[in-house]
C-alpha cells in the first residue's frame, strides 16, 4: 500500500464547503461543510481505506487481468492504474483545482496508448463539480473506459437513522440489475430483480452480501442519497448511462458509481475494443464525464 499524508492534500472551499484532494490518484479525500460535518467516508481499514479513486483505462476487472489488443495481451489490474498514479497539480485557486496525469513507460507497458486524463475540481456555495477530461493524441481511436467511486458517509451527518437513508432515482428503474461473479469479479450474464421499488431503494447492508449492484442502461442521470429528516446529497452525472452501488457490508460508507464502462463479461474473450461500454474516442478529440454533488444539510 502507498502511503499518502495529510499534508500532500490540496485544499479548496467556497463559502460553505471544504474540499480536499490528495494528489495520489487525484482522489477526493473531503467534503466537508463549515459547520464541520463530514460526507465523505471515515475510510475505516477494517472495511475499505478508498475514498473516492477515480478508474480508468478499465471499470471493474479484466479476465485474468489480461487486457486484450490486437491479439496480444497485457497486464492491468481491476479498475486501472490511475488511482494509483501521481496526478500533477496544473492549476489551483481558492475554489478550484485541476489535476494531469499523462501516459508514460510504465503505464504503456500495460495500455499501450499515448493519453492526457485531466480532473477538475470547483466549488461553489453548497455544490462540488468534478470534470474528468480524456484526450486522444493518437493516431488512432483511444478505447477506454473511465468511472467514478466516491464513498459517501453512511450515515450521513445530521442525524437521521443509517436504516432510514435510501436512494432516490431521477426517473422509474424497473429494469433487472446485475451482480459480479465471486473472486474474478466478471459480470454476470444473468439479471436479477431490482430492489428499486418506483424509483426510490432502501439502502441496508445486506443488499450488498453479493457484491455491487449494477445497472447497465440506468435511464437516471441523478440520483439523491440521503433520509427524511436528515441531510441529503443530490448527484448528477450526465455524461454516464452505468451505475453501481457498493460498500464492504456493515461499514460506515455507500460508493455511488457512474460509469462509462463495467467489468469483463463472464466468458468475455475479445479485444478491448469490442467489450461492451469501452469508449472509443477519435484522435484528437476529447471526452468529458461530470460529477456533481450538491449538499442539502439537515
Amino acid at each position: 500500500m502507498i502511503a499518502m499524508e495529510d499534508d500532500e492534500l490540496v485544499r479548496i472551499e467556497s463559502a460553505a464547503l471544504q474540499v480536499a484532494i490528495h494528489p495520489l490518484g487525484a482522489e477526493l479525500w473531503s467534503l466537508r461543510d463549515h459547520e464541520g460535518y463530514e460526507y465523505m467516508t471515515d475510510a475505516d481499514p477494517a472495511f475499505w481505506t478508498g475514498h473516492a479513486p477515480l478508474l480508468f483505462p478499465v471499470v471493474g476487472a479484466l479476465a485474468g487481468d489480461r487486457l486484450r489488443l490486437d491479439g496480444r495481451d497485457y497486464t492491468l489490474p481491476k479498475h486501472g492504474f490511475a488511482r494509483r498514479s501521481h496526478f500533477a497539480p496544473v492549476e489551483t485557486g481558492p475554489a478550484h483545482a485541476r489535476f494531469r496525469l499523462t501516459d508514460s513507460p510504465e503505464t504503456r507497458a500495460s495500455y499501450p496508448f499515448g493519453f492526457v486524463l485531466e480532473m477538475a475540481y470547483s466549488v461553489e456555495d453548497l455544490t462540488l463539480v468534478m470534470e474528468a477530461s480524456v484526450f486522444n493524441p493518437n493516431g488512432r481511436a483511444l478505447p477506454f473506459s473511465f468511472g467514478f467511486h466516491p464513498a459517501f458517509a453512511w450515515p450521513l451527518p445530521g442525524g437521521a437513522d443509517k436504516a432510514a437513508h435510501k436512494l432516490v432515482f431521477e426517473r422509474d428503474e424497473p429494469q433487472d440489475v446485475r451482480r459480479i461473479s465471486k473472486g474474478a469479479g466478471l459480470l454476470l450474464p444473468e439479471g436479477e430483480a431490482t430492489p428499486v421499488v418506483g424509483r426510490e431503494l432502501a439502502l441496508r447492508s445486506e443488499l450488498f452480501e453479493a457484491d455491487a449492484v449494477i445497472w447497465t442502461g440506468l435511464a437516471s442521470r441523478k440520483v439523491s442519497y440521503g433520509a427524511d429528516g436528515g441531510a441529503w446529497l443530490d448527484v448528477a452525472f450526465p455524461d454516464m448511462h452505468m451505475f453501481g452501488l457498493w460498500q464492504v457490508p456493515g461499514a460506515h460508507y455507500i460508493c455511488l458509481e457512474p460509469w462509462a464502462g463495467v467489468a469483463d463479461p463472464v466468458g468475455f474473450t475479445g479485444d478491448f475494443r469490442d467489450k461492451p461500454g469501452v469508449v472509443l474516442l477519435p484522435p484528437g478529440e476529447t471526452a468529458r464525464f461530470q460529477l456533481a454533488v450538491a449538499v442539502r444539510r439537515a
